[in-house]
């Protein structure tokens, strides 16, 4: 798999939490609580009770994760940070950092499940070094188990707010766990993930790995969320895994116009800021093929 530099796209959640928008993940790790009131006055339309519907294959898509705003013109999908409400009547994805905490996360999982971090030998926190994030550790059963309980919760939140989706990220945690965790030990987790979405009614997708795309499917992922992947030239194995159900997002305009040269026919891609600004603020960018 290519090497890349870290996916800025975290660096939109890092600033939400200085924010104070994040608040609720370090004191309680229910999804309910936080949300922000984005202007919606109705919640987005969901499925019948049980039956999980993935995204229609090139889908008008924005990525919004960095902090809602009224949709642009053709997005029929739109995924959202699970701390704020769904786009009104669209399909609507909600972000869970699953494999990872969030920086200001820390100090309550010391306190709460501190062996459910992933450590080092000499007792330290194993770091995404980039952003601040502790590694959850997902190396035994027992523990994927009781990590599935508290994300869990956040899925279902997803659910009870009117999502029809959700993407678990950092599918790809193992690359950084400095050997102590492998890709196996994150897909036993995604499974345990997988079958609560779609207990709650949720499609789910897999977010990057996509050396992992074809077992991600096989495990019962339903979409792909892929960062960078024109830029990289990885948009084949989620294609083909995931029937062109694939949601792109682009950060350089070199890498826009290599997803829509080859895919811009069958997936759904978008152009975005690094800090994925809502829209109106300086520096906010979003384009499509």
């Amino acid at each position: 798999m290519i090497a890349r530099i870290p996916r800025p796209v975290r660096r939109a959640l890092s600033a939400l939490i200085l924010a104070g928008v994040l608040a609720a993940t370090a004191i309680g790790c229910t999804s309910s609580g936080g949300r922000q009131d984005t202007g919606d006055s109705a919640p987005s339309s969901r499925p019948p009770s049980g039956k999980v519907v993935p995204p229609e294959p090139h889908i008008g898509f924005d990525y919004q994760i960095g902090g809602p705003y009224p949709p642009p013109a053709g997005v029929g999908a739109v995924s959202r940070d699970r701390t704020v409400k769904p786009a009104t009547g669209l399909y609507s994805i909600c972000y869970v950092n699953a494999f990872q905490t969030q920086p200001d996360a820390t100090d309550w999982w010391q306190a709460n499940h501190p062996d459910l971090l992933l450590r080092n030998p000499t007792g330290g926190l194993v770091m995404d070094k980039d952003w601040g994030e502790a590694l959850l550790d997902v190396s035994t059963a027992d523990k994927r188990e009781r990590l599935a309980a508290i994300v869990g919760e956040w899925i279902d939140g997803c659910a009870t707010d009117g999502y029809q989706a959700v993407e678990a990220d950092n599918l790809d945690s193992y690359e950084r766990s400095e050997g102590r965790l492998t890709a196996e030990h994150d897909l036993a987790f995604a499974r345990l993930l997988v079958a609560r979405a779609h207990k709650a009614g949720l499609a789910i997708g897999q977010k990057n790995a996509a050396d992992l795309a074809q077992r991600g499917r096989s495990l019962g992922f339903d979409f792909a969320v892929a960062e960078e992947c024109g830029q990289y030239e990885e948009c084949g194995p989620y294609a083909t895994a995931f029937d062109n159900r694939v949601l792109v997002i682009e950060y350089e305009p070199s890498g826009l116009d290599a997803a829509c040269a080859t895919w811009g026919d069958t997936l759904s891609i978008v152009l975005r800021d690094p800090d994925v600004r809502p829209a109106g603020k300086p520096g906010h960018v979003r384009r499509t093929c």
